[in-house]
């Protein structure tokens, strides 16, 4: 595996493109973005769990039934959820990148982020969404446009060999507040020039979610919009990718890296937060109680006002261990901060304060809880908890 530049457009025969239509109030920022691929893809997606969905996400729904998907029309600036004509609006925005991409309606996904209960201005994307141009080395001005409270650009790509043949996987990808574990008020968009079909996608995709954008978590609250979508056109021209195959081993495992770096560039940018918080628990009964108890420890608010006040508070640390809902034992729990042992089984020791403070003081901490009762481990991405980030959504008016 190589780590290549490129984001969506990495993979053979994508294109993207970004500009400002007129949804936000900025006059300077991009508020709407298109990827394209030069044929249709087998294509697979994952949904927030939220109860309250958005338009754009049944409406995605609906055109991915055949798990097939040719371009993604994305905006900006408003959620379109629970807003009226939120429907009309969503299917209008599809006809609007159909036309304008020259490709069928069915086969475009639909995308939104921003304030959620306004009417989608519709218009401004079907006025100027034809003016958007389309290049193969356009990812970034994508990645720009689909930020809302973000701070930084999120995308990665690999180049990988697949039984003799080179493939690509790019992505990228937005969020920053609104971030909890079953997903977020998060949107990504993956490509793939891969030859896999959408079902055999759609497992990969389903199994490393799990371990990957479900395992972070900024602030407790689950969105209406969020989505993580995965295309693959088949231009690398391999033979075809299958289940249980050492080639869908290594596909999936390329596929969890590209999932991982962007869940872990949105908890590291949360609102307001200065530090990523990386939590992992080893020696666990089993993965699904690891993953549990990491989510536990680095959503605890106490947690992360304790690493945002670099303050080595194991009490706080084991406390999140204590009512994450995994039955293990407790009392030879052992806790270390960036490889320092502040616990060891379930009692204090003494640490060297200014090697403490250097590693609180880093702008990425590491917290290794060891249960010493199996084999297995999990890990859970967040941030520290700030003032800003009360602040920014404050602020952040309807």
């Amino acid at each position: 595996m190589k780590i290549i530049e490129g984001g969506v457009c990495a993979a053979k025969g994508f294109k993207a493109g970004a500009m400002r239509c007129g949804i936000r109030k900025s006059h300077t920022k991009k508020d709407l973005a298109m990827i394209l691929s030069d044929c249709v893809c087998n294509a697979s997606a994952v949904y927030t769990t939220n109860r309250v969905k958005a338009s754009p996400i049944l409406l995605t729904k609906e055109h991915l039934a055949d798990g097939k998907a040719q371009a993604v029309i994305v905006n900006s600036g408003n959620a379109n959820a629970c807003a009226p004509f939120g429907m009309e609006n969503a299917r209008r925005q599809a006809k609007a990148g159909a036309r304008a991409l020259g490709v069928s309606e069915e086969n475009v996904i639909v995308a939104s982020t921003g304030v959620i209960g306004q009417t989608l201005p519709v218009e401004a994307i079907e006025a100027h969404a034809g003016e958007m141009e389309m290049k193969y080395d356009n990812s970034l001005v994508a990645a720009e446009a689909i930020m809302t409270t973000d701070t930084k650009v999120k995308t990665i790509a690999v180049e990988f060999d697949v039984d003799g043949t080179t493939c690509h996987i790019g992505g990228i990808c937005k969020g920053s507040g609104m971030i909890h574990p079953n997903m977020a008020t998060m949107l990504g968009f993956i490509t793939c020039d891969a030859n896999i079909s959408s079902d055999t996608l759609q497992l990969a995709l389903s199994q490393n979610v799990e371990k990957t954008f479900n395992q972070i978590t900024v602030d407790g609250d689950t969105s209406t919009n969020d989505m993580v979508l995965v295309m693959s056109n088949g231009c690398a021209l391999n033979d075809e990718i299958l289940p249980d195959t050492p080639e869908f081993d290594k596909f999936s495992k390329m596929l969890n890296f590209v999932m991982q770096e962007l869940a872990k560039k949105i908890a590291k940018d949360g609102e307001g937060a200065n530090k990523l918080i990386q939590v992992d628990v080893v020696n666990a009964p089993n993965a699904l109680d690891a993953r549990m108890m990491a989510k536990s420890v680095v959503g605890s608010s106490l947690v992360k006002t304790a690493i945002f006040g670099e303050d080595p508070n194991w009490g706080r640390i084991l406390a999140a261990v204590g009512y994450a809902g995994v039955d293990v034992p407790v009392d030879n729990v052992d806790i270390m901060l960036g490889g320092l042992p502040v616990m060891l089984a379930s009692s204090p020791v003494t640490f060297d304060d200014e090697e403490m403070k250097d590693i609180m003081h880093g702008d990425e901490v590491t917290i290794t809880v060891d249960l010493h009762s199996g084999q297995e481990k999990g890990t859970a991405w967040g941030c520290d908890l700030s003032y800003d980030y009360v602040k920014i959504n404050a602020l952040y008016h309807t």
